[in-house]
């Protein structure tokens, strides 16, 4: 039976709660690369996609998310990787939900600033927890990727985002393994009432 979870807005989609589930895709293409952006958003728009994510790793990736966004009907998710100063740009030019990692934005006060921003402008923050990218410590108290291990790092991400009263989350636990994926999500499920993000961390044929 499905779990009825927090419901989180994201642009104009909700997701969680008694909403369908979300058909989400991540683009390969350069976000400065506008007008090919658009044209794969709007083919992956044609075939069922209905949220689509893309890195950002440059000041100028996130400045062309308005441009984007004024030619695209779908929510975009900025994936930020480890500069907290991205997530705020991605934030001030349109991005509809943020995509990040406490744990790798650094100072607690920089991961504060993503969240005040995020607090103003109603955006959910997605955490990505990977099994090939796990916390040195909780690998080497459970040895391997497990689902404990990946559930206890995800978990230890949400405590740093509750603890500054931001409760517009969705989880994101992906390992390699289908069977590791699954029991993680169940076990995380068990914990938190945020809306699960549910994926691998590979796509695609051998």
């Amino acid at each position: 039976m499905r779990k009825k979870t927090l419901a989180v807005k994201v642009g104009d989609l909700m997701i969680g709660g008694n909403h369908p589930i979300a058909v989400q895709t991540m683009i390969t293409e350069r976000l400065t690369e506008t007008e090919k952006v658009i044209q794969r958003i709007k083919e992956l728009q044609k075939i069922g996609c209905q949220i689509v994510r893309a890195a950002v790793n440059s000041e100028e990736e996130a400045k062309s998310i308005a441009v984007i966004k004024n030619k695209i009907d779908l929510p975009l998710v900025a994936d930020i990787q480890f500069d907290y100063r991205l997530a705020l740009l991605a934030a001030e030019y349109g991005a509809d939900k943020l995509r990040i990692n406490p744990g790798n934005i650094g100072e607690k006060e920089n991961v504060r600033k993503v969240v005040e921003s995020a607090k103003k402008r109603n955006l959910p923050i997605r955490i990505g927890v990977n099994g090939g990218s796990l916390d040195k410590k909780i690998l080497e108290k459970y040895g391997h990727p497990s689902p404990e291990a990946l559930a206890e790092s995800a978990l230890k991400e949400v405590r740093v985002l509750e603890e500054m009263d931001f409760s517009d989350i969705v989880i994101s636990i992906k390992s390699s393994d289908v069977m590791t994926t699954i029991k993680t999500n169940e076990m995380i499920s068990k914990l938190v009432d945020y809306p699960l993000h549910i994926g691998v961390t590979e796509a695609g044929t051998l």
